[in-house]
């Protein structure tokens, strides 16, 4: 496990705003050096934290306006080949496996909801799914986010070894 303090979570916290930001605009931002931006971006990527820099989609802007989540029940044994399947499916956005009564989470989009009805039936046509249910997004009120749960676990880690916290 990575450890991380307050200056990484604000340096991925730049980085989530703009991943664009560049290494001198965090540091005169953050008040460090150059140097202890790179080290500390290094550190996260090796340490796997930190796995890219993308940017954000808004997916309407492109005509893909019909976002879903589609719970799959699978025949047991068959999961391995569905996310194969699944992998093949352009409007498959992610994959998450649960427990519960579905096996897995599929968040899809596609441009109409006729579309979402053909990739629907698809899904259910895909051998070893056994059951779907599917939940339509109407909105997203809050986008996926990891900033303030990193802020929150370390709250009282400190700002690194050798560099003052900032007033708060």
């Amino acid at each position: 496990m990575l450890s991380i303090d307050r200056l990484d979570v604000e340096l991925l916290e730049i980085l989530a705003r703009d991943a664009r930001a560049g290494v001198v605009e965090m540091a005169s931002t953050l008040c460090i050096s150059r140097n202890t931006v790179q080290s500390r971006l290094k550190r996260l990527e090796d340490g796997g934290l930190l796995t890219g820099y993308r940017p954000e989609l808004t997916l309407a802007h492109a005509g893909v306006a019909t976002q879903a989540f589609i719970g799959l029940e699978v025949q047991q044994g068959c999961l391995g080949s569905i996310v194969e399947a699944l992998r093949e499916i352009p409007q498959v956005l992610e994959v998450h496996a649960t427990t519960g009564r579905d096996d897995l989470l599929v968040r899809a989009a596609t441009q109409t909801q006729a579309g979402l009805q053909q990739l629907i039936e698809q899904l259910v046509g895909t051998p070893g799914v056994v059951h779907s249910t599917t939940t339509l997004a109407l909105t997203t009120p809050l986008a996926y986010r990891v900033v303030p749960l990193l802020k929150d676990i370390t709250k009282d880690a400190g700002w690194g070894r050798s560099t003052p916290a900032p007033r708060d």
